[in-house]
């Protein structure tokens, strides 16, 4: 399928239906309201999953969760969940950047020569590294893999929703961000770093790895919506993942960068500190 450019992200999908109102009978608890929406990030919308997420206090509830496709685009489906709400965390499952290696090298190479620096310096991003160090998973090589395409459409999706909003989407840095803004997050990480089996759910045939986590997830918020959407489809799974990765983020309990300046170039996986005790919503 052709890659989906900028100007058909902004293309307004069907209106999805109102968004739930909070209920406003304590007005310092709505003000705390923060909308999180996740992004299962593809090149191929029909390979997009976006979950729409409310975390009241310290209440995580998971509202909806769509599957695009290319007359219902990633960025008007996220931009329709945001519309109404003043703090919105937009989680991204898709690098935002790359290793500040890779330009300056590539500028100074010609065809034939050899190259001063190291495939992993070249390739990889210092969260890269942070990541599978602290948590245990090798994210996927930005410069290297496929997920170079999809992490240059997430860019696209990101500007797209910032057009369809009326408002740039600028990243994210601490808990303290207000507004509508976003963080780039890992499910795979998100999922080991609560104890959760973080493989074996994403083919078709993998229902009972996805009935595994779509449980574990349960313990974890609130689920409103889009609950057997998430034991068929891992797109769809990953998104609400990603929800719960933006929690992780508004509570603090996310691993912070190291070095400011190079993350804010190369960009951040914000994962949950593994040596936390997992969050479980309260029993009834």
């Amino acid at each position: 399928m052709a890659r989906v450019g900028p100007a058909q992200h902004e293309v307004i999908a069907e209106h999805l239906g109102p968004t739930p109102l909070r209920t406003a009978t304590d007005k310092e608890t709505a003000m705390t309201d923060r909308r999180i929406i996740g992004i299962d990030c593809a090149v191929d919308p029909c390979h997009v999953g976006v979950a729409n997420g409310v975390l009241s206090g310290d209440q995580l509830s998971l509202i909806d969760v769509k599957l695009c496709s290319c007359s219902c685009l990633p960025a008007a489906t996220a931009a329709a969940y945001a519309q109404g709400h003043g703090d919105v965390l937009f989680a991204l499952d898709a690098p935002l950047g790359w290793s500040r290696h890779l330009g300056p090298e590539l500028f100074r190479h010609s065809a034939g020569q050899p190259m001063e620096v190291s495939a992993d310096r070249l390739f990889r991003r210092e969260t890269d590294g942070f990541v599978r160090e602290n948590v245990g998973k090798q994210p996927l090589d930005v410069g290297a893999d496929r997920i170079a395409r999809t992490a240059r459409d997430a860019l696209d999706v990101l500007q797209a929703i910032g057009t369809q909003l009326g408002e740039q989407v600028e990243l994210a840095w601490d808990e303290s961000a207000r507004g509508r803004k976003a963080i780039e997050v890992y499910p795979a990480a998100t999922l080991k770093a609560h104890g959760v089996r973080a493989s074996g759910y994403k083919k078709p045939e993998d229902s009972e790895g996805r009935r595994e986590i779509a449980a574990a997830l349960e313990e974890r918020m609130t689920i409103k919506g889009g609950g057997q959407l998430l034991l068929k489809n891992s797109h769809a799974l990953d998104a609400a993942v990603c929800v719960l990765a933006g929690a992780d983020f508004f509570r603090g309990q996310s691993l912070r960068p190291k070095d400011p300046l190079t993350s804010r170039k190369e960009g951040w996986i914000w994962v949950r500190n593994p040596q936390l005790e997992s969050a479980r919503k309260p029993l009834d």
